[in-house]
């Protein structure tokens, strides 16, 4: 099993190295929608904020104290940024707490996310759990940890509904050898749901490799994004009332992309309050309309792991390989 952020930036240059070349990526924003121009400034380039992390990943954006959070996850470090102060460390470790057992490849936390009450949410690879940290105290709290009694491969990302459950994913990018790890107990690489009295579900123990996770503004569908170089894909679960989801239907299929050689595979998203849904894949940030209309491409020239709406909708953050950028939004 190859190594989650090596597979991502690696595996779509492996797919076309039959072909002649592959096209190039540049930074900046290629138009593919008039509708584009109402998001961002399409003559925009991302703005770097930091640089030097292993592998950027997880941006949140806390109202409350008006700053950034983002993880660096083989370094098992969350850092914050503000504009006051720019980047420092927040949280280490941020996952794994000791010594790194044989076998876990990657010991700190990934995907973040808030609750209602302002609390940290962490898909924490290294512990294999979803963890909540309260973020004055940094107390660390287990909100799931198993399914039927055996411990998850290494939870990846999450999100969360305005009822307080959590869906999260778990592939084993976190494991040394992946599928094939001594360590994995799961039969299968899951995506599940916690629900508000801490019961868990598998809702979708079907795909190879679940990544990124969102919702819709309206709470009914869930989105998840497929690191499958046989199915990039991001997909769309409408939920019934009980939260839990009806069969999928693909909501943007990125093989075109795949396939012209650009860096990447979908990862991380973040939704819109007004239904634009921003979903990283090959060749940057795909920005996606309600109905999954591609409108554009926000590239850094790098692979981007994932991307945020923070400042008040301001602002669009993405976490690109070893860079933190920003690109400004019309929120």
């Amino acid at each position: 099993m190859i190594a989650r952020r090596s597979l991502l930036a690696g595996l779509a240059a492996t797919a076309f190295a039959a072909q002649l070349r592959a096209e190039p990526v540049r930074a900046g924003v290629t138009r593919l929608d008039p509708e584009l121009d109402g998001i961002l400034d399409v003559r925009a380039v991302p703005e770097v904020l930091g640089r030097g992390y292993r592998w950027a990943e997880g941006p949140v954006w806390v109202p409350r104290g008006n700053y950034l959070l983002f993880s660096d996850v083989p370094a098992n470090t969350v850092y914050r940024w503000s504009r006051a102060r720019g980047v420092e460390r927040f949280l280490h470790p941020s996952g794994l707490q000791g010594p790194v057992p044989v076998g876990v490849r990657e010991a700190g936390a990934n995907g973040l996310a808030l609750d209602a009450s302002g609390r940290l949410l962490i898909a924490d690879s290294g512990t294999r759990a979803v963890v909540r940290v309260d973020l004055a105290t940094r107390k660390r709290t287990v909100l799931a940890g198993r399914f039927e009694g055996k411990r998850f491969n290494s939870v990846n990302d999450l999100v969360v509904a305005t009822d307080g459950a959590i869906y999260f994913t778990d592939p084993p990018y976190g494991l040394e050898g992946g599928d094939a790890s001594p360590l994995r107990e799961q039969a299968v690489n899951g995506v599940y749901r916690r629900a508000p009295d801490g019961r868990i579900t598998l809702v979708d123990g079907s795909h190879k490799r679940p990544n990124g996770i969102g919702l819709s503004p309206d709470g009914r569908t869930l989105y998840l994004s497929l690191s499958d170089e046989a199915r990039p894909e991001v997909l769309a679960y409408a939920l019934d009332t009980a939260g839990m989801p009806t069969p999928s239907r693909v909501f943007h299929d990125m093989r075109p992309h795949f396939a012209r050689g650009w860096p990447g595979l979908p990862d991380g998203m973040d939704v819109a309050p007004s239904g634009y849904l921003f979903a990283t894949g090959p060749g940057g940030v795909h920005v996606l309309a309600p109905d999954g209309r591609l409108l554009g491409i926000v590239s850094t020239g790098k692979v981007v792991a994932n991307a945020c709406i923070g400042e008040g909708g301001r602002s669009l953050f993405l976490t690109s390989s070893d860079e933190l950028c920003r690109i400004g939004l019309r929120g």
